[in-house]
């Protein structure tokens, strides 16, 4: 059974930084590509960062493009999401997911699943 499980979330004021980690058992990790994406309640999940299965290939959402960087240790079976210059527009659940569908490096949630429970990112102004 895949499990997700993210770690890493806090409270942070803004321009504080915070490194979440998505850990995954249970799938060949190295085969998917793993995304991020942050929800508020009522809203959609949006799409934050993913990166491919090797890690060569990354996307990133220009909301926080230069801010915030996303990397995969493969032997760790673990994607990271490393979170700089946090500003309150940041704050939200953030959780990871496997792409199931599609090619390529995909911004839809819809592509994805397995998501993990999520963690909470609250940055304060």
């Amino acid at each position: 059974q895949v499990q997700l499980v993210e770690a890493g979330g806090g409270l942070v004021q803004a321009g504080g930084s915070l490194r979440l980690s998505c850990a995954v058992s249970g799938r060949t990790f190295s085969s998917y590509v793993v995304g991020w994406f942050r929800q508020l309640p009522g809203k959609e999940r949006e799409f934050v960062a993913a990166i491919s299965g090797g890690g060569v290939a990354t996307n990133v959402a220009n909301s926080v493009k230069g801010r915030f960087t996303i990397s995969r240790d493969n032997a760790e079976n673990t994607a990271y999401l490393q979170m700089n210059s946090l500003k309150p527009d940041d704050t939200a659940i953030y959780y990871c997911g496997l792409q199931l569908f599609g090619t390529g490096l995909e911004t839809s949630p819809r592509r994805y699943g397995m998501w993990g429970q999520g963690t909470q990112v609250t940055v304060s102004s």
